[in-house]
């Protein structure tokens, strides 16, 4: 049969064919069709003559090749026939499908859609066939019966697919069916009918098909709905995300199978690239991204923003056109993310409506973390990101050319995050990618060299970080370094003094980098610059302390801590130790060339030998005679000649320029202190062995020398100096300056005389008077100084800011002076306790050393770069000053004071002030250590019961001394009242309720207490008090009834703009009276009014980026604006106790001037802020007040729909803090 209808076929006309075709019986030819092709002979040409023999002008051909379709799409289904035959039978069927008419095709496409729903598909091979039938049908012009109407083509077409895209879809065709929409012609809501239904199969598929579908997916989004399909991307693998880190913290036991984190991040990192490629083919869909991601930051900066998102981002930043908008977009980003976290932190109202979520900050460290699992794609443009944040947020310079640093931990500002977050996000990308690393080194050091001018210390600190991190895998990038090595001479000294430190674990690993250093350094001890000279020195001084020779002490032995910025990197031989030594003495020989240098380099040298005998004691003898040498040529070797020290040798007169040459103080203090590190800690671990007496000689020597020359000068008068009152201490003539300049030297040698005295004294008596007798000497000099000063109208006193007491000295002199009870000890000490001028200046010292950690992180003198000790130090201080000022009131002090200036109590507590701000700006981490040591009555054996005392608790108690020495003061009479203690008094209590948990409101209670009852005149203090008031308020409710309540003491102490009117006085907070009101307390509530209206603007624009970014039904938006309830309520309140706090202030007759400038200007605010207000939440709702009709600032009208508010909804959280409270503004009364 079928040799006979292919024979028929092979004739010129059909005709024969078709009356043989005809007269065949029904299941015959499907028979004969199904048995070729499953025999795998010529289906294909039997086909072709079935159709031929088939025409579709003819009713009984058109049916006979419906049922061949049929029958075709069965065959190819079952699997039976051969793959080309198949494909074969396909491609022919393809071909003559446009020859069908209307009906038949919807037939035909009705059986493929309930295969699909039905799951009957077996292999899906046949849907090939779909996109051309469904393109055929939309050619038809003609109305086809469609169900229970009638259609058109292009009407049936879009039926058919929605009936598809409705139903259910077997997971194993979800990309087949996707895939085979791009060959059908689509209108915009077909399109999104498809990309729906795809996007939901998301959660039904196996994590490995999502690809593939993503990829057909993106390849449709050509035809339209980019957006649809992006967001569904987006979406997904956002809440797979949040899923699986939650699976992970093991927070939920989830029912679902967990992924392999490694595959989930593979798959991401697949449908990444495939985004990324098609947009490169379609930058429409780059654009929709961006867009998507910036619509959905308004009001909020985490919306949309996901590990994976960024990722995406990250990804695209690859392609020009895209790189810079995506970097401002996250740059973006992340600042507002820190300035929402900042506002956030700083008001309890917003914490209690605002749910806490994770930060852009949090999510962009997660994709470094992720992007080890190969995600290439990402790590450009994450070492992007993290230098566009360094450099756009790192220090900046002020006006004296310094910057002002605080410890990165603390920062609170929302630039210092963003600039710590690039740190960051460099220094994890450095350590997961070992191709990246070279380039984020060359792009940090081309910073810290080309950047010399504006301030590096964030890419000092990465680099730094970076080199502890892996110094020997850096050795493959030493010539990058090396490179570096060159410019020293040309950087500050600062920058040089850091980047030596951050790199000196390399210079431990490889010695061609050491060499290259030691070659640059030379150079630059004979530099022209004096910058490159104290350069040259740092850098020595640096190799010195980290090359240690054979034999030194070990670092526990000398008790020493290192910083965590200098680790040793241990690849020392007992080899390299010896070399080490002849390192060592070659670099001592350099630095004894310095010695012949100005004095600033000198200085340089003095200040740095004692750490590096600390580091290396096997160089004592070298150190110790080269400053030996040095002070013997100041020194006055005969016993009788006075004074004992050639100060004309120590200063360099060229021309008419006089300038100081020897820095003999500072010489001294180094020779002091290096002497009494070495019989400290090398002399004892010496004793029982021989040591030869040339070496010992030099101790000797030294200590003979000081004992010489404590004696002689406290025997020399001033005039032996030619220093008495009668010389000339003017800046403008050359002897005037020459004596300065020896003034400062003999007031240098005099306190490090008193510390070498102290130092040595065992507690005796006469050592003690002559530490009294060189105090008066330096009390002569200064007090001369200061009057001479004084009269020439010119302050010096930066020259004598810097003491060479060294911080343990004054800790330890304060404790002896303050709280020493020992029995034996007290003769002597009541020879320093005689006098009172030598106690301030040692609590004056003490401060000096405080304001100096304050400003630069960190004390001169030794130990003054390790934290620890000055950590140490600060509390040993800190228990004395706190004894002290509580056991003695300034009160009980000043009442039999003669001296002139601040008594010792008030200087006291001006330190406490100073070292409770510093403690908290660089040991936060140690409040709770630094709490305890503040515990007089703590005991070593009570410590560990004592352990699980609250930072909270222990701080009350502190609180409460502070509270008490307050009390007292306010209950003396005006007269009496001490402004300068209780403004210091307030400063420590707002310090101290910083570390105060929150929730704990006494404090806020006793302040408000304070407030209520105090009246007093001093504005400074009563602004402090009410800047303390106002941010403990805070930080427990939102403060707008204080606001409102305040105004209307204002109002009435100040009285009503219409002169006729009586304004009566409610005196709710005593401290406003007449001469605070205004401007202190006025524009004191006025910039707190302005930061409430800040807050209700950011909840507002919250609001409005929630309500554009919900595009919803009906239904579904009337249920989605149920959260917003609360946050609606919260806004109404505020604004409504706000607007009668504005109307009390409208109508106080303020003094003209900053007030009324600030009230305008916030009442602009208030207007704004009470549009948007209208434009995006219903006012109708829950005002019950026609906003649009009546827009007056009405004040009773407000309070009366408040206080109905407030009944209304009396038991909800945020309503019952204002409800009910809103009282009427002040009374107001014609005068008669």
């Amino acid at each position: 049969m079928d040799q006979k209808i292919l024979s028929l076929a092979a004739e010129k006309t059909a005709d024969k064919l078709q009356e043989f075709l005809q007269t065949l019986r029904e299941g015959d030819l499907t028979n004969l069709l199904q048995n070729q092709a499953v025999k795998g002979k010529v289906a294909g040409a039997l086909l072709r003559a079935i159709f031929k023999g088939s025409p579709c002008s003819e009713e009984a051909g058109t049916l006979r090749r419906r049922k061949i379709y049929t029958c075709c799409i069965q065959l190819v289904e079952s699997g039976d026939l051969q793959k080309e035959i198949a494909s074969e039978i396909i491609g022919l069927l393809m071909l003559e499908a446009h020859h069908f008419p209307g009906p038949l095709l919807v037939e035909l496409a009705n059986e493929f859609i309930s295969a699909v729903r039905e799951g009957s598909l077996v292999n899906g091979k046949s849907l090939e066939l779909l996109p051309i039938i469904l393109t055929a049908l939309a050619t038809k012009k003609e109305n086809l019966a469609y169900g229970k109407g009638v259609l058109s083509g292009e009407e049936c077409k879009k039926q058919l697919i929605n009936t598809l895209c409705s139903g259910r879809w077997d997971q194993q065709y979800v990309i087949q069916l996707t895939s085979m929409f791009k060959d059908v012609p689509l209108t915009a809501e077909e399109v999104e009918f498809v990309v729906e239904k795809a996007l939901s199969m998301f959660s039904k598929m196996n994590l490995q098909e999502i690809p593939p579908l993503v990829y057909q997916l993106l390849v449709l989004s050509s035809k339209g709905s980019r957006k649809s399909v992006l967001e569904g991307i987006i979406a997904f693998f956002s809440a797979l995300d949040k899923q699986h880190n939650e699976e992970q913290s093991g927070d939920e036991l989830l029912d679902v199978v967990t992924v392999p984190s490694g595959e989930l991040r593979h798959v991401e990192g697949t449908i990444i690239l495939h985004i990324v490629f098609a947009i490169k083919l379609d930058y429409e869909l780059g654009r929709e991204l961006v867009k998507h991601l910036k619509v959905g930051q308004q009001g909020d900066s985490n919306n949309n923003l996901s590990p994976f998102s960024i990722a995406l981002l990250l990804s695209v930043t690859r392609i020009q056109r895209f790189q810079d908008q995506v970097l401002d977009l996250l740059k973006t980003s992340v600042v507002k993310s820190f300035k929402d976290l900042q506002l956030l932190q700083g008001s309890k109202f917003l914490q209690n409506l605002v749910p806490h979520r994770s930060y852009v900050s949090t999510m962009i460290l997660e994709v470094v973390k992720n992007s080890v699992h190969s995600w290439d794609h990402v790590t450009q443009g994450l070492v992007e990101l993290g230098f566009i944040l360094m450099d756009s947020y790192g220090p900046k310079k002020v006006l004296d050319g310094k910057t002002i640093e605080t410890s990165p931990s603390l920062s609170r500002m929302p630039n210092q995050h963003a600039c710590k977050l690039g740190a960051n996000i460099l220094l994890e990308t450095f350590k997961i990618h070992e191709m990246i690393r070279q380039e984020i080194l060359e792009q940090v050091l081309n910073r810290v060299v080309t950047r010399a001018s504006s301030p590096i210390s964030h890419f000092l600190d990465l680099l730094s970080n970076i080199v502890m991190y892996a110094p020997l895998v850096l050795q493959s990038c030493s010539s990058k370094v090396t490179e570096a090595f060159d410019y020293l001479s040309f950087l500050p000294l600062q920058t040089v003094q850091r980047l030596l430190k951050a790199v000196q674990p390399l210079l431990k690993v490889s010695m061609s980098m050491r060499d290259c250093l030691i070659l640059v350094l030379r150079k630059a001890m004979f530099a022209n610059q004096l910058d490159a000279r104290k350069s040259a020195v740092a850098g020595f001084l640096l190799l010195l302390k980290n090359f240690k020779v054979l034999g030194s002490l070990s670092s526990s032995q000398c008790s020493q801590s290192l910083s965590v910025s200098q680790v040793h990197v241990d690849v020392h031989s007992h080899y390299n130790s010896v070399a080490n030594e002849t390192f060592c003495l070659e670099i001592m020989d350099s630095l004894r060339r310095c010695l012949s240098q100005q004095a600033d380099v000198r200085l340089m040298l003095y200040e740095g030998f004692y750490d590096v005998l600390r580091r290396n004691s096997q160089l004592a003898n070298s150190v110790m005679q080269t400053l030996l040498s040095q002070l013997k040529q100041f020194y006055e070797p005969k016993p009788d000649l006075l004074p004992p020290l050639k100060l004309e040798a120590c200063i360099l007169t060229q021309g008419d320029k006089i300038s100081l040459q020897e820095p003999l103080d500072y010489l001294l203090c180094c020779i002091q202190h290096c002497l009494a590190w070495y019989k400290n800690t090398v002399i004892p671990l010496q004793q029982g062995e021989e040591e030869e007496e040339e070496e010992e000689a030099f101790y000797e020597d030294l200590d003979d020398i000081l004992e010489s020359i404590t004696n002689r000068m406290i025997k020399s008068e001033l005039e032996d100096f030619e220093l008495d009152k009668s010389a000339d201490f003017s800046q403008s003539t050359s002897i005037g300056i020459k004596n300065n300049i020896c003034a400062f030297l003999v007031m240098g040698v005099c306190e490090v005389l008193i510390e070498y005295n102290f130092s040595i004294s065992s507690f005796s008596k006469n050592r003690f008077e002559d530490i009294l007798s060189l105090f008066m000497c330096y009390k002569k000099l200064s007090d001369i100084l200061n009057e001479k000063a004084g009269k020439a109208k010119t302050k010096m006193a930066n020259k004598t800011s810097d003491s060479l007491l060294s911080m343990k000295f004054v800790s330890s002199l304060l404790t002896a002076l303050f709280r020493d009870s020992i029995q034996s000890h007290q003769e002597s000490l009541s020879v320093l306790r005689s006098s009172n001028e030598f106690m301030r200046y040692a609590v004056n010292v003490a401060l000096q050393k405080v304001q100096q950690l304050k400003e630069t992180g960190h004390v001169s003198g030794p130990d003054g770069q390790n934290p620890e000790k000055i950590f140490q130090n600060l509390c040993d201080i800190t228990r004395v000053l706190l004894w002290r000022y509580t056991s003695i009131p300034t009160s009980v002090e000043e009442s039999g004071k003669k001296e002139k200036g601040k008594s010792i109590s008030l200087l006291c507590l001006e330190g406490l002030q100073k070292i409770f701000s510093a403690v908290q700006q660089f040991y936060q981490p140690k409040i709770q250590q630094f709490l305890r040591a503040l515990d007089v009555t703590d005991k070593e054996g009570e410590e560990r019961e004592d352990a699980d005392v609250s930072v909270t608790q222990r701080t009350a108690f502190q609180i409460r001394q502070f509270q008490r020495s307050l009390l007292n003061l306010l209950s003396s009479q005006e007269e009496d009242f001490n402004s300068k203690e209780a403004l210091l008094l307030v400063t420590v209590l707002t310090s101290l309720s910083k570390l105060l948990e929150p929730s704990s409101p006494q404090m806020l209670s006793w302040t408000s207490k304070i407030c209520k009852e105090n009246s007093r005149e001093d504005a400074l203090f009563c602004k402090s008090l009410m800047n303390l008031l106002f941010s403990l308020h805070v930080s427990y409710k939102s403060p707008v009834i204080l606001l409102r309540d305040l105004s209307q003491d204002i109002h009435g102490h100040l009285g009503d703009i219409d002169q006729d009117v009586e304004v009566e006085k409610t005196n709710h907070f005593a401290i406003v009276n007449l001469r605070t009101a205004a401007p202190t307390v006025c524009l004191l509530v006025l910039s707190q009014a302005e930061k409430v209206l800040e807050e209700v603007d950011w909840l507002i624009t919250k609001l409005k980026g929630q309500v554009s970014q919900e595009t919803l039904s009906e239904e579904a938006s009337s249920q989605a604006t149920l959260p917003n309830q609360p946050v609606e309520k919260a806004i109404i309140m505020q604004l409504g106790t706000l607007l009668t706090f504005f109307h009390e202030l409208v109508q106080t007759a303020l003094p003209s001037g900053s007030c009324v400038d600030t009230l305008l200007k916030d009442l602009c605010k208030m207007y704004t802020t009470l549009t948007a207000l209208v434009r995006y939440v219903n006012l109708m709702q829950h005002m019950k007040l026609s906003t649009s009709r009546d827009f007056k600032i009405k004040g009773n009208i407000l309070d009366m729909v408040l206080r109905e508010d407030g009944e209304d909804e009396n038991e909800e959280g945020t309503a019952s803090e204002h409800g009910g409270q809103n009282k009427e503004p002040a009374k107001k009364k014609r005068k008669k």
